[in-house]
């Protein structure tokens, strides 16, 4: 299984993808954001950390990964 840490904005992203592909990633604000990156599996991280650069970061991975696959 992969493991994911907040620094892992793009493998993050690709979970989220996989994980609800019928949502904007634009819709989401940062507190459901941040439920559903904690609660991937392979979340390894500290769970308290909510930084918004981070959760910006992995929002703007999610999003190129919409639009280049669909």
């Amino acid at each position: 299984m992969e493991r994911f840490y907040w620094d892992d904005a793009y493998p993050i992203a690709r979970a989220l993808r996989q994980a609800h592909p019928e949502v904007d990633p634009l819709a989401v604000d940062w507190d459901t954001l941040h439920r559903w990156v904690v609660a991937l599996p392979g979340f390894a991280d500290d769970p308290r950390l909510k930084d918004p650069v981070r959760l910006e970061e992995i929002q703007r991975e999610w999003l190129e990964e919409v639009l280049a696959h669909g």
